[in-house]
């Protein structure tokens, strides 16, 4: 009776039983059972927003193919829209400057992203909210910098370089450099967020063990960040096959430098609108090619 008095004053507590234990061990999932009873309009409310989004890029993607339907063409011709000659030029050159484009953003955007993630240096804050002025920037107005770059200074003598050696702007380079300067935010913001999210704990462990900092980044912290940073990817390849402002005012709308993007458009100004639906399917087809992709190789680490 002492002891069972000197533990209630000192405040001391019985020992967990079986049943306690079995309680503890259950807790994470008891918070999930008491909202699902007590909180149906939450759920009904998120459940309807999430069907909401669901039915608008259910309506958009679906909407193209009605139209194409409605249209009362032979199957011989609704191929032929998807399969002409510019078509396929048109794809191909998106295709591969997009894919040229995401391989710089990779070189670039790794080291940057790990940088402001891992690093403290005088001027990060700056650097951090510079990395995002290509994000909040309208995109012409990013088409209209770099034909003021490259009119004077030094833009102009790399301009003059390139000629001499018989390489024009107004190329696939001129369209890699308008995708690489729209995409490349978008490619240290995710991998940077993907930096963020890795342990820095282990890469210190695995410096104590012997690992130059290189190794550690290697064998530790880019696997450990690689869903984000093949997220990241996705993301940069599929918004530099969509871009549209700079090119038009940077590199032009001729047969050479003709993408998805800017053939839709000139089909569309001139009533062609057939062409661009066909456009407009291949490049949602290719988005959802992409993201299936994603959620194959990560599954449920996919941040999408």
């Amino acid at each position: 009776m002492s002891e069972t008095w000197q533990e209630a004053s000192s405040g001391a507590r019985p020992a967990a039983g079986p049943r306690t234990e079995s309680r503890v061990a259950r807790a994470p999932e008891a918070p999930l059972r008491i909202v699902g009873r007590r909180l149906n309009g939450l759920s009904v409310l998120c459940g309807g927003m999430l069907v909401f989004c669901l039915l608008v890029v259910v309506g958009l993607v679906t909407a193209d193919l009605f139209y194409l339907a409605s249209r009362d063409l032979p199957p011989a011709d609704i191929w032929r829209l998807f399969t002409g000659r510019a078509v396929m030029r048109a794809m191909k050159l998106s295709l591969l400057t997009s894919l040229g484009t995401l391989a710089l953003v990779v070189v670039t955007a790794i080291p940057a992203g790990y940088a402001l993630s891992r690093f403290r240096f005088p001027g990060r804050a700056l650097a951090n909210a510079l990395v995002d002025v290509p994000i909040f920037l309208p995109p012409v107005v990013v088409g209209v910098s770099l034909l003021a770059f490259f009119g004077f200074g030094l833009g102009s003598s790399v301009k003059q370089a390139l000629a001499g050696l018989g390489i024009s702007l107004v190329s696939w380079i001129g369209i890699i450099m308008c995708q690489y300067v729209m995409t490349m935010s978008y490619g240290i913001r995710s991998i940077k967020a993907a930096f963020d999210a890795a342990p820095r704990d282990l890469e210190q462990v695995a410096c104590t063990l012997g690992c130059s900092p290189w190794q550690a980044f290697w064998r530790v912290s880019l696997p450990l960040a690689r869903p984000g940073v093949i997220a990241g990817c996705i993301l940069v390849w599929a918004r530099g096959i969509g871009v549209f402002g700079p090119l038009m005012v940077f590199v032009g709308t001729g047969p050479r430098v003709q993408v998805m993007p800017t053939m839709m458009w000139l089909e569309l100004s001139v009533g062609n609108i057939g062409v661009s639906l066909a456009i407009a399917v291949i490049m949602l087809a290719l988005a959802g090619t992409g993201l299936t992709v994603v959620h194959f190789l990560l599954g449920d680490r996919s941040l999408f």
